[in-house]
């Protein structure tokens, strides 16, 4: 399991990375042809690996609760992140990663509800929803980086 929460943790510096030199403003803009933004894609990173590690296996997320209700799956932009908000957002999608690991290590995931993903594969397990969340966050870098080539 060690090399899937190495990918996710590489996943996320590459997202970082997309942000550098980007204004709070360049992150909520909407391009044509697009439903969302890249704030709304980091925060949606945060909420999905929330609620399909933890969440899923009945336990606390470790994010707010607004946070989540604005960004899941099924949300588009709606308002604009603050500065504070947005580098709060940041901080997660940094930290979280080895919490994760902290925690499947310590054994708090004991149980977990089935969930069947808009991809068809069916989660059944922490072990298989860890490295289903490494594609998800996979297919939302290509999104960051295709919204960034029109703002």
């Amino acid at each position: 399991m060690k090399t899937h929460f190495d990918i996710l943790r590489k996943s996320r510096a590459l997202v970082l990375k997309e942000l550098e030199g980007l204004t709070l403003e360049d992150v909520h803009k909407i391009p044509a042809g697009f439903k969302n933004n890249i704030a709304w894609n980091v925060a949606h990173l945060v909420v999905t690996q929330q609620l399909l590690h933890y969440k899923l296996s009945g336990l606390d997320c470790l994010c707010p609760d607004e946070l989540i209700e604005a960004y899941r799956k099924g949300t588009a932009p709606t308002t604009n992140l603050t500065k504070e908000e947005f580098e709060e957002v940041k901080d997660l999608l940094i930290g979280l990663p080895d919490t994760l690991e902290e925690d499947f290590e310590a054994g708090i995931f004991q149980n977990y509800t089935e969930y069947p993903t808009s991809t068809g594969f069916t989660l059944t397990s922490i072990e298989n929803a860890i490295p289903f969340n490494n594609f998800h966050e996979g297919i939302h870098y290509g999104i960051i980086r295709a919204i960034k080539k029109f703002i």
